[in-house]
């Protein structure tokens, strides 16, 4: 059984990551509209995982007897200024998401919720590897500077992540 402080959390983070996932599908959107469709392709598979990381909240809040909440989405950003303005993006996102995450743990620890301080523990050890993806495409971006021809081999590139 889980607190309602803790519940009202879980169902906190389950939203936010129903939102993760709608501004990563616009940032795909956006980036196929420029076509750059390997980025597309690597934010389209970020935003199935934030899906995924969406029902396990869903899950764990029923299989401990607690009620799913689900708040509105608000429509995510559309425009940006460039492929890498995108990434910084998500970089800054990922970051605000594991900053959440570690918040949910710490309440969990201090309510000595053992259960869902467990269940979290795959949720930091996730963020570690999204937050290092995002670093990854936002120094190899940075590094290929005004080269389009780069920038499409980049491209090309993204599009092999599944």
């Amino acid at each position: 059984m889980i607190s309602p402080k803790i519940q009202d959390l879980l169902n906190a983070q389950l939203n936010r990551e129903y939102s993760s996932s709608y501004a990563y599908l616009a940032m795909a959107a956006y980036a196929e509209s420029v076509s750059l469709v390997g980025f597309a392709s690597w934010l389209r598979v970020q935003h199935r995982e934030e899906l995924e990381h969406a029902l396990k909240f869903y899950e764990y809040i029923h299989a401990q007897n607690g009620r799913v909440t689900l708040a509105a989405i608000a429509q995510p950003r559309a425009e940006y200024q460039s492929i890498v303005e995108v990434f910084e993006k998500v970089l800054e996102h990922e970051k605000y998401i594991t900053r959440s995450i570690h918040e949910l743990y710490g309440a969990a620890e201090a309510e000595k919720d053992y259960a869902t301080k467990t269940f979290l523990g795959w949720f930091v050890s996730e963020q570690v590897e999204e937050e290092a993806a995002a670093q990854l495409m936002v120094d190899r971006l940075g590094m290929i500077g005004d080269s389009k021809g780069s920038l499409l081999y980049l491209d090309k590139e993204a599009k092999k992540r599944e």
